[in-house]
């Protein structure tokens, strides 16, 4: 098995990690309001493109 000849120092092991944070979501706001995915129906209204997909409120 192998086996790191030498301790990885702390700079260099944060620099290598650097690129392995989780981005934040783009989030983008429905004709009602409410923050909401793109390319997504809004869970509150079930709107998509201006148009009604999803029941909305009745349907909750």
């Amino acid at each position: 098995m192998a086996v790191p000849q030498n301790r990885k120092s702390k700079s260099r092991k944060n620099m290598r990690r650097s690129h392995d944070h989780v981005s934040t979501p783009n989030v983008i706001y429905c004709e009602c309001g409410e923050p909401t995915l793109p390319h997504r129906a809004c869970p509150s209204c079930g709107a998509y493109k201006g148009r009604q997909v999803l029941g909305g409120e009745d349907n909750a």
